[in-house]
């Protein structure tokens, strides 16, 4: 099957991912669904909305900062680094990640389309404006500090729930998507929406569609291969299959 979908990526020129929390969970990130997701411990409506942050501020930014501590401590696994050489595969390649980790980033790709934000920036609360954190800024980080220029206190760029994704990334998202012609969907649940929707409207479109998932999700049923392993183990097998090709010109990881 690897070597049928690396034939396939050679004679393709538009190609498109889209990557969910299990990739992460591969680097100890941990997920929020399943037996043993954050959402099991923790009450996302006291922790993961406008109105908790208001209602108590200090409270979700401690612990927005435990997971950042998390995060720091983690590394980009082998499947982060293969798709760092999906963009040599195609004309044009797109990743897209519900992911707010930045471990594509770290891992070396060079543009990422992020669906929910990016939990290692930050914002002020009344205007969107970012707010860097430098080594000379001191915080308590038990507390969340308030934009020097703004006043406004300073929260997570991250989607909480009841806010909008980003519009102009998930509208190029699906734009992409109907002009795709190969369509990796890697270690999602493929439930929440509208990110769900991406990879059946590149079906859709004609795009071959390849799922990545340890447990396959219910996009399983629509798939044209179904690569039932771990990102970190399928995604380096696709790239050195492709590199053993002739005339490939990818080096293998």
């Amino acid at each position: 099957m690897i070597d049928e979908v690396a034939r396939i990526i050679t004679e393709a020129r538009l190609g498109m991912a889209l990557t969910g929390a299990g990739i992460s969970a591969e680097s100890g990130v941990p997920t929020f669904r399943g037996k043993d997701g954050l959402w099991n411990k923790f009450d996302p409506q006291q922790l993961a909305s406008m109105a908790a942050f208001l209602a108590s501020p200090e409270l979700v930014w401690e612990w927005y900062e435990w997971r950042r501590g998390l995060i720091r401590d983690v590394t980009a696994n082998p499947g982060h680094v293969a798709l760092t050489r999906f963009p040599d595969f195609f004309n044009r390649f797109t990743l897209v990640t519900q992911n707010v980790d930045g471990l594509h980033q770290r891992a070396g790709s060079p543009q990422v389309m992020e669906l929910h934000g990016n939990i290692m920036r930050n914002k002020c609360v009344d205007t969107d404006r970012p707010f860097v954190v430098d080594d000379d800024f001191q915080f308590d980080p038990k507390e969340p500090p308030r934009h020097p220029d703004t006043g406004g206190l300073i929260r997570p760029d991250v989607v909480w729930f009841g806010e909008m994704l980003p519009e102009n990334t998930i509208s190029r998202a699906f734009e992409l998507a109907e002009s795709c012609e190969v369509f990796f969907s890697i270690g999602t649940s493929a439930l929440v929406q509208p990110a769900a929707s991406i990879p059946m409207v590149a079906k859709q479109h004609g795009a071959i569609l390849i799922e990545v998932n340890p447990e396959p999700s219910e996009l399983a049923q629509i798939a044209d291969f179904v690569l039932a392993e771990p990102a970190g183990v399928a995604l380096p097998k696709i790239v050195n299959a492709v590199a053993s090709s002739a005339n490939s010109g990818v080096e293998e990881v």
